[in-house]
């Protein structure tokens, strides 16, 4: 494992990308994704370690496992954006700088995805951009600060 490494974490239905509802998440790939966010991450020197699940509490295991030692943390939720207070508290317990993305604009979808609860701990939430909301994340994280 890298000594300077980016976590990207999926959640629910996020490794369907390509084939779940195109017309919403488009047609590329959640490989296409690692990639991007890898080779955004690379000049600045970090490392990406990625991981997908349908299961909250193995989200939960892999950012209690991982989580103090990285430099960030990119999370797309899913589904458990709108109601995991697990996954909450785990982000506010690790409290590292962490963007959300969400590929579609959730606030111009059904009601129920208009509630985000990550909100309170996450430095910042990226929605609507569709992929390029994972190189802005990276790069939020990646470049110095002044």
């Amino acid at each position: 494992m890298a000594d300077r490494y980016i976590l990207l974490v999926h959640g629910p239905n996020l490794n369907r990308l390509g084939v779940r509802k195109p017309e919403v998440y488009g047609q590329r790939t959640l490989a296409d994704v690692v990639e991007l966010v890898r080779s955004t991450a690379l000049p600045f020197g970090f490392d990406v370690i990625d991981r997908q699940s349908n299961h909250e509490g193995d989200l939960i295991d892999f950012l209690q496992q991982y989580g103090s030692g990285a430099h960030g943390i990119i999370i797309n939720p899913g589904a458990f954006g709108h109601y995991s207070y697990a996954l909450r508290d785990c982000l506010e317990d690790i409290d590292r700088p962490t963007v959300e993305v969400h590929i579609s604009n959730v606030h111009r979808r059904e009601p129920f995805r208009h509630q985000l609860v990550l909100s309170d701990v996450v430095t910042g939430q990226i929605v609507g951009l569709g992929l390029e909301g994972y190189r802005l994340a990276t790069l939020a994280l990646c470049q110095p600060k002044p």
